[in-house]
């Protein structure tokens, strides 16, 4: 015996322009014989019935189709697109329910049914009954209320309102352009800083891609400092080589030395210069930067304003082992070296601060 598997009953509503009833409505099955085989890519005979009222109820519309499965044995048809037996299905009075379907088939393709199956329309057409509401006798007025909206300012938007928000004009007369910033003293986009300012105590040596943020250099030296302090010569992984780095490298060498003061680290974490309390010993990198824009290799066409001392070594903060840190040699040539922590001075300090 063949046996008929519903999978899924689905409604689609399609209104004409006058907002009828739904003109059709989709069913789909999967048909199966009696070895539970699909019967794939063959055409079957189906007669559909919608009863009214209950499952052996009247019929209100029939028709026939004769639809063909796919390779998963799925049917697929549109109730109200068939051969009408009987009945106008766009005329059906979905809010008189229960309605049901019943399926009929025939595997061969005929019109000899030998699977019957029925079913409730549990979720199908009976809200598309809205579609009645727009001509209800007498009309319904609907008077809404809502508490909130109305206190709120927006319940005293009015259609004007509305049309001249969507067609305003701009008011020239409170704009201002770039020009009309920099007329105030300002300079649109930028914080009108350059390498080679003055500025919080020193000489702005580098500057970030906003133009407002950078490095500025102390402006003169600090002479004859250990790097060290004292005796202690211990590893104090300050081994930060960048950008910003030196800020760090300062602060692990004061805690590894234990907080002295006479260290080369230690004269400028306790520099006070222009108000500015945050001054820190340069990493290798900050030095470099430090003689190449302002110092005896800068390439901005500047000159020395640094007041580097011509062959003369810097401390950096960037530790290169227990034993040794790197300096710099302020020269055209930009040496960088590692040399003894133990190295005595004349051996200058020059701090800097990031802003």
């Amino acid at each position: 015996m063949i046996k008929l598997y519903t999978l899924l009953t689905a409604v689609i509503i399609t209104t004409s322009a006058f907002a009828q009833a739904p003109e059709k409505m989709s069913y789909q099955a999967v048909v199966r014989d009696t070895g539970n085989t699909l019967l794939s890519s063959q055409v079957v005979g189906m007669q559909l019935s919608i009863l009214q009222g209950s499952v052996s109820g009247l019929p209100v519309y029939v028709e026939t189709q004769t639809p063909g499965t796919n390779i998963n044995g799925l049917v697929s048809i549109e109730i109200g697109y068939g051969t009408v037996v009987s009945g106008t299905f766009n005329t059906i009075d979905w809010s008189a329910g229960p309605y049901f379907i019943k399926t009929e088939t025939d595997p061969t393709g005929g019109a000899t049914y030998t699977i019957t199956g029925t079913s409730q329309l549990m979720s199908v057409p009976y809200a598309l009954h809205a579609n009645t509401a727009d001509s209800i006798a007498g009309g319904v007025i609907i008077t809404e209320t809502d508490p909130v909206f109305g206190t709120s300012i927006a319940n005293g938007i009015t259609a004007l309102d509305t049309a001249n928000w969507n067609n305003h004009t701009v008011d020239t007369d409170t704009q201002l352009d770039s020009t009309g910033v920099a007329a105030l003293g300002y300079v649109a986009n930028k914080c009108n800083l350059s390498i080679g300012d003055t500025f919080q105590g020193g000489i702005v040596y580098y500057l970030g891609p906003s133009g407002c943020h950078g490095l500025i250099a102390a402006p003169t030296d600090t002479m004859g400092q250990d790097w060290r302090e004292g005796a202690t010569n211990v590893e104090t992984k300050a081994y930060g080589t960048g950008l910003f780095e030196g800020r760090f490298n300062t602060e692990l060498i004061m805690s590894a030395q234990r907080f002295g003061t006479t260290s080369a680290a230690a004269i400028c974490y306790n520099l006070v210069l222009g108000g500015q309390d945050d001054w820190y010993l340069p990493s290798i990198y900050e030095l470099e930067l430090l003689n190449q824009n302002i110092g005896f290799e800068n390439t901005l066409g500047l000159g020395n304003i640094a007041n580097l001392s011509i062959n003369q070594v810097y401390w950096s903060s960037t530790e290169v082992s227990l034993g040794a840190t790197y300096l710099l040699f302020a020269d055209l040539n930009l040496i960088v070296q590692p040399i003894s922590k133990a190295s005595g001075g004349p051996i200058p300090i020059r701090a800097i601060r990031a802003f």
